[in-house]
């Protein structure tokens, strides 16, 4: 099975050494691309266009696999699927052609398109008139339109070889991933920063995956699992990190000790300072977020300005001037909608009335009530899984946990809501005790309990208490359960 790949545009105008690089970074992603899907791959490159042979055989399904994984490969424009012979004589070329394209010319117009490379005692032009003319004599269809013909028969040739075109494909398009640097995505299982993810790749950055664990394991497995996908989709030719940061002492001190109208800006500089430090562990020279101007109040320009301020390596916002269903239509072109659909959304730092400009100061100020020993402590306590590794990762029995919606004689209700949702709203539960236990608390505080009583765990949307619960079904904790009245 016989491709010409053609390189994406903004490829072919670079200069002589810089081409030569990204065909030669191409070139070695091809090969790791096809070892990482197990199949067998001859390449060869050419200062034009890259030839590729597939598999030992013509098979549909040996076609359907190179089809599929050409299409998901950055750098390459469109691919050509072809019948590849030796020829003396346009009658050698049109044996081939002819049974491909002949039976499709009836009742149609044609034109045939020659593109040549090397010394021929012909043309292009003449090519395309000896061959046409054998198709228009031997075939039925209603003559040549070099305008715009119904059937296009392309034939390319390079010096003694032809190449009969059976099909054409699109690619992914952008830069040989590898060839513009190393970038960490700040990935947490929604539309944006899937996308953002996506379009770095495109763009030819290595990109590794850092995850903020704010609520358990259940959003942890979600967003390993996307990131596979994405990895696994379009950027296989390279091993790349997985990386989790607990991140529930850092939001615990937010909620308990800053201004809620900043909130979702000192988690987010948390994030960047965190980020930073893990990216230069890993070389990578660049942050990549989902965020977008004005989408919600922390990415106001002046909140992203704060939020900047605090980055030692450069933040990239692939995303930064897209509207969310751009975004979304995005997710779903690229396949990893239907993971942002059914994440677990994590809302535990949101503030009621944020401040969309506030001042430097203020932020600061507020940020400097917590312990400062917060950011060296989370990459203290990264963990870092390679990339390949996700799927022994995520196979693992997630532990399942009883949902009620009435409870027990002697059941105790545990509000896992953040401070402010449940000084508000507070929860009231007749004939039974309710303690009020913040989620980010739940893991460290659960075992202090009274482990006579079975406890049922409640949020408002079920989302918190359930991935609390089975963290703590994890730790060995039966006495249980989720409430969802």
């Amino acid at each position: 099975m016989k491709f010409i790949l053609r390189l994406f545009p903004e490829i072919s105008i670079k200069s002589r050494p810089v081409r030569n690089r990204l065909i030669k970074v191409l070139t070695q992603n091809l090969f790791n691309v096809a070892l990482n899907h197990h199949f067998a791959i001859k390449v060869q490159a050419q200062w034009d266009k890259i030839l590729v042979t597939v598999g030992e055989d013509d098979s549909d399904a040996t076609r359907e696999l190179a089809v599929r994984e050409l299409s998901r490969v950055p750098g390459i424009h469109s691919f050509l699927e072809v019948k590849e012979f030796e020829f003396e004589r346009f009658d050698d070329i049109f044996a081939v052609a002819g049974p491909i394209y002949g039976p499709s010319l009836e009742g149609k117009t044609f034109a045939v398109r020659v593109r040549r490379r090397g010394n021929h005692p012909f043309t292009s032009q003449e090519a395309e008139r000896m061959i046409g003319g054998m198709f228009k004599a031997l075939y039925p269809n209603l003559g040549v339109n070099l305008g715009h013909p119904d059937v296009t028969i392309n034939i390319e040739i390079d010096q003694g070889k032809a190449f009969v075109i059976t099909d054409k494909h699109q690619g992914m398009g952008g830069y040989p991933v590898g060839s513009q640097g190393a970038a960490l995505s700040l990935i947490s299982g929604g539309f944006d920063s899937g996308v953002s993810t996506y379009k770095a790749i495109h763009r030819g950055m290595r990109v590794s995956y850092l995850f903020f664990n704010m609520g358990g394991t259940a959003h942890e497995l979600g967003v390993k699992q996307e990131s596979y996908f994405i990895w696994d989709r379009y950027a296989s030719s390279h091993r790349v990190k997985f990386v989790t940061i607990p991140f529930e002492r850092i939001v615990g001190q937010i909620l308990e000790r800053t201004h809620h109208g900043v909130r979702g800006v000192i988690l987010k500089r948390m994030m960047m300072r965190v980020g930073s430090k893990i990216a230069e562990r890993l070389n990578c020279e660049a942050l990549i977020t989902g965020e977008s101007v004005g989408q919600v109040s922390s990415q106001t320009v002046t909140n992203l300005n704060h939020i900047d301020s605090v980055s030692d390596c450069l933040v990239l916002r692939p995303l930064v001037m897209e509207d969310k269903q751009d975004i979304v239509d995005a997710a779903k072109a690229i396949g990893t909608a239907g993971f942002a659909e059914s994440m677990p959304e994590y809302c535990g730092v949101i503030s009621d009335h944020p401040n969309v400009c506030p001042k430097r100061s203020f932020v600061e100020e507020e940020e400097a009530k917590m312990d400062p020993d917060l950011v060296a402590d989370a990459v203290a306590k990264a963990v870092v899984l390679d990339i390949k590794d996700i799927p022994e990762d995520t196979n693992k029995l997630q532990v399942e946990v009883e949902t009620v919606n009435t409870l027990a004689h002697n059941d105790v209700v545990l509000d896992v809501r953040a401070p402010d949702d449940a000084e508000k709203s507070p929860l009231k539960v007749e004939g039974h005790e309710v303690i009020t236990l913040p989620f980010y608390k739940v893991s460290s505080e659960f075992g202090k309990l009274d482990n006579l009583k079975t406890y049922a765990l409640y949020c408002d949307q079920g989302v918190m208490s359930l991935m609390q619960a089975r963290e703590l079904k994890e730790k060995g904790y039966h006495n249980l359960k989720v409430y969802r009245p």
